[in-house]
């Protein structure tokens, strides 16, 4: 069974940090591009971030750049979206989202190029 499973999510203060993960069970990373995606409460999804399968090239979307870094681990077929400086708008259900193809699509925020999504973490950034 092919899945994604994200992890990592919970109840932050403003200012606070938390490391995201994403790890793969039947099949292998190494040749998905991964994208980060949220949710919050009556908004659109949001595409966070986009890294290419090895991993040398990645995307952010405006609101998170500076803030969030995107890694993976194709040893542990596992990437990572750490999240520092957290404010209280970054709260949303966090997905991940993985696309067969080497690098990032020009088009990589809306997720419609994703073949598979995992069923999200929720991220609380309140004090």
């Amino acid at each position: 069974q092919l899945q994604l499973v994200e992890s990592g999510g919970g109840l932050v203060q403003p200012g606070g940090s938390l490391r995201l993960s994403c790890a793969a069970s039947g099949f292998t990373l190494d040749y998905y591009a991964i994208g980060w995606f949220r949710q919050a409460p009556g908004k659109e999804r949001e595409g966070v971030s986009c890294i290419s399968s090895r991993g040398g090239s990645t995307k952010y979307a405006d609101s998170v750049k500076g803030r969030f870094t995107i890694s993976r681990d194709n040893a542990k077929n596992t990437v990572y979206l750490q999240m520092n400086s957290l404010k209280p708008e970054d709260t949303a259900v966090y997905y991940c989202a993985a696309d067969l193809a080497p690098g990032c699509s020009s088009s990589w925020s809306l997720g419609y190029a994703m073949n598979y999504w995992g069923k999200g973490t929720l991220v609380t950034v309140s004090s």
